[in-house]
């Protein structure tokens, strides 16, 4: 693959922006169209869904943001001259061809695209039809900006298929898929796991948990429980699960604390066997599949524990491994929970809100992985490279 030189990288970037800002009005318009055509009864979806002013603001924002990060390829990872007079280098290179599956986000256009063009990979996009009227502007966009600036538009390309169309295309790519990322719920990530013939980095379901240990400050636990429920539902990063520690001072009391605090906050409470004896008007838990689900809902469960590592063996067991969080005033158990609970990210004392790549000073994102091949937690620029050796010779041989 040619490797485009940062400046005209650089410029395309300059391009879109000024491109976005433009046509503002015309992609508002066109999301109208999609939001007017929503049928389905899911309000996450639609909240995602949604392209206002503040949207295109933050889109330009994303790209701002990128073009003023380093190029990430061609950094030299790693230099050694061996005794045998080699000379060898690592360096960072661009993976090739990217292929994004996402559901209903038209700003994970802009996103994705930016991320995968600054590291110089070529990249399909795949979104829902839901969002189909606002993505195909969007391409357009970068259409616009890549020949203003000399480049093919085929760097960028916006797929047209149905679920059908999408498998045949994950079996059989027109060119080699390098990498695949399939953004979105349980469902499509099984999908493209089941047909593609690629490599694919799982952008995984959220359904993450919070503990709040016998050590806790209650109040602490509160404000943050809260904050990561009911900030963004949408969000892969909200919380699903509480597990409440048995051994913590005014258990009852405490309980019927969160049960004041989320009803007050129009949050479904489901309690599971040994809450129920306390919360004797909530809901039972269903059955276990509730235990693994994302809700992307105002919905919580509320579940006892007896101990910390009966917590860590629960969250390990049901979670996405997305993100957890323990809430306590001992740094050494908070230390242990981190270390043991297998999350992309991990907190002691913080909302999960803040597994994000702005947040977390990654910069834009192209998804939260949640695999332990290549890379793990926000996808950033930084990680949209492979590597390459580079061995220099004089004529060598080996014998």
């Amino acid at each position: 693959m040619k490797l485009i030189k940062t400046d005209t990288k650089n410029n395309v970037l300059k391009s879109m922006m000024n491109i976005l800002d433009k046509r503002r009005q015309e992609i508002i318009a066109a999301n109208k169209k999609d939001l007017d055509a929503f049928t389905k009864d899911d309000q996450a979806m639609y909240d995602r869904l949604i392209v206002d002013e503040k949207k295109v603001d933050g889109m330009i924002q994303s790209v701002k943001e990128v073009m003023e990060q380093d190029d990430p390829v061609g950094q030299v990872i790693e230099h050694r001259k061996l005794d045998t007079g080699l000379d060898i280098t690592n360096k960072t290179a661009p993976f090739g061809n990217i292929m994004i599956i996402y559901e209903s986000r038209p700003d994970v256009t802009i996103e994705a695209a930016v991320l995968a063009f600054k590291a110089n990979n070529k990249i399909y996009l795949k979104g829902g039809k839901e969002a189909i009227e606002s993505n195909k502007i969007l391409e357009e966009c970068w259409h616009e900006a890549l020949e203003e600036n000399g480049l093919d538009k085929e760097w960028i390309k916006l797929l047209h298929l149905d679920r059908t169309e999408t498998q045949e295309f994950l079996k059989n790519p027109p060119e080699q898929l390098d990498l695949i990322v399939p953004r979105g719920g349980e469902r499509l990530i099984a999908f493209v796991k089941e047909h593609a013939t690629g490599a694919v980095l799982v952008s995984g379901r959220g359904n993450n948990f919070l503990y709040v240990s016998k050590n806790a400050d209650f109040e602490i636990a509160k404000k943050v429980m809260l904050n990561a429920k009911i900030d963004k539902i949408s969000g892969c990063n909200a919380l699903d699960k509480v597990l409440v520690d048995t051994n913590i001072e005014g258990y009852e009391s405490k309980l019927k604390e969160l049960e004041e605090l989320f009803s007050d906050n129009k949050v479904e409470i489901l309690v599971d066997e040994k809450v129920s004896e306390v919360l004797t008007d909530q809901t039972k838990v269903p059955s276990e599949d509730t235990w693994y689900e994302e809700f992307l809902a105002m919905k919580i469960v509320i579940g006892a524990v007896d101990g910390l590592d009966n917590s860590i063996e629960k969250i390990n067991h049901y979670s996405g491994g997305h993100s957890a969080s323990i809430i306590t005033t001992d740094k050494e158990e908070a230390i242990t929970f981190m270390e043991q609970v297998d999350s992309a990210a991990v907190y002691h004392n913080a909302s999960t809100r803040f597994t994000d790549g702005g947040q977390m000073g990654v910069g834009a994102e192209l998804a939260i992985s949640t695999d332990k091949l290549h890379h793990r937690g926000p996808l950033g620029l930084k990680q949209l490279v492979t590597n390459k050796y580079y061995i220099l010779g004089e004529g060598h041989v080996r014998v």
